[in-house]
C-alpha cells in the first residue's frame, strides 16, 4: 500500500470522527434548541455529498461503488469521449473508458463535443479502477477526479451513453434516463449518436 495511501485512509478516519462527536454534541443540544438542529441538518448536507460516490454510496476519493481502489495517472490525451491515453507509473496506457459509448469523432458535432466536455472535466491526473482488458489490449476503466467517476458525469451530461452490451450497472442506467428525460447532450434530438454501435457497423 502506497504511502499517500495510508496518509489518506488516516486523515479520513480523524476526520469522520471529529464529525461524529460534533454530530453527538449536536443531536443533544437539538432536542432543545431549534437552531442546533438546523446547523446539525447543514453539517449532514455539507458532509453527506463529500463522501459519497455517485450514486453508488460511500466510499474513498478514486473508489468504484463496488469497492475498489483506483490506481492515480497522469492524463496524456484524451482522444474521444471514451477514450484517454494516461501514464500510471511510467507505463503508458490507452483506457477504454467502462459502462459507456460515446459518439465517434466523425458523428459531426456529437463526437466532438463528447470529447470536448470529457476534456473540460478531466484534471491532469485521475485514479482509474481497472474492470478488464479488451481485445485489443486496452484497460476498460472508470475515470475518477476525487470521489467523481468522470464516466458517470459524461452520461449525465448526455454526452455518452451506456453500452448496454457492456454495463449493468443500475447508477448508469438511472444517469442515462435523467438525461434523456431532460433532452441534454446526444438526446436533443434522435439519432445514431444516440446508438454510436449501430454507427460503426
Amino acid at each position: 500500500m502506497k504511502i499517500t495511501q495510508v496518509i489518506s485512509r488516516v486523515v479520513a478516519s480523524l476526520a469522520w470522527r471529529e464529525v461524529s462527536r460534533g454530530l453527538s454534541r449536536l443531536i443533544r443540544k437539538a432536542r432543545h434548541n431549534r437552531m442546533s438542529l438546523f446547523w446539525l441538518m447543514a453539517m449532514v448536507a455539507l458532509f453527506l455529498p463529500w463522501m459519497w460516490t455517485g450514486i453508488g454510496g460511500f466510499g474513498w476519493p478514486g473508489q468504484s461503488a463496488s469497492g475498489q481502489r483506483g490506481e492515480v495517472c497522469r492524463v496524456l490525451n484524451i482522444y474521444d469521449g471514451d477514450t484517454v491515453t494516461v501514464n500510471c507509473s511510467g507505463q503508458r496506457e490507452r483506457v477504454r473508458l467502462y459502462c459507456i459509448d460515446a459518439p465517434e469523432m466523425d458523428q459531426e458535432p456529437w463526437g466532438r463535443q463528447s470529447r470536448d466536455y470529457l476534456r473540460r472535466i478531466t484534471p491532469a491526473q485521475v485514479s482509474i479502477v481497472t474492470h478488464d482488458r479488451d481485445r485489443y489490449g486496452r484497460v476498460i476503466g472508470e475515470l475518477f477526479d476525487g470521489h467523481r467517476s468522470l464516466n458517470l458525469a459524461l452520461v449525465e451530461a448526455g454526452e455518452a451513453v451506456v453500452y448496454p452490451q457492456y454495463c449493468s450497472e443500475r447508477r448508469y442506467s438511472h444517469a442515462e434516463r435523467m438525461a434523456r428525460q431532460a433532452g441534454q447532450g446526444v438526446w436533443a434530438q434522435p439519432g445514431l449518436q444516440q446508438r454510436p454501435w449501430e454507427w460503426r457497423r
